[in-house]
């Protein structure tokens, strides 16, 4: 992921009054983790859309999946279950909050990492 740091602002501002939060670099950009576990970031991909990633679980990638503002990410022509981008520029406070959510239940379902 490269790094776009204003809507990595964005994602940290959104996630600032939660416990457990931690920032890593990871696949080439900054992701955001709750006890060590990833809930997403932001990126830039390599058309220049800046992007928002999460990570929901694989127990929520159908639920997600269906969302019409939903990209699964892809890795080597693969589908990487429960990962999603959503392009900032749709994504508004409501749905960032919505999205966050859900990554945010998942990553505190997992036995703490920290």
């Amino acid at each position: 992921m490269a790094y776009d740091e204003e809507l990595a602002n964005k994602f940290r501002q959104a996630i600032c009054n939660e416990d457990g939060i931690s920032e890593k670099r990871m696949m080439g950009g900054v992701c955001f983790l709750k006890n060590g576990h990833m809930i997403g970031g932001a990126d830039r991909s390599k058309d220049g859309q800046s992007r928002f990633m999460f990570r929901v679980g694989k127990d929520r990638h159908v639920a997600a999946s269906k969302r019409p503002e939903a990209q699964p990410m892809m890795q080597g022509g693969r589908i990487m279950t429960g990962l999603f981008f959503v392009d900032a520029k749709t994504c508004d406070d409501a749905m960032l909050e919505e999205w966050l959510t859900v990554a945010l239940e998942h990553a505190s379902s997992l036995p703490s990492k920290t």
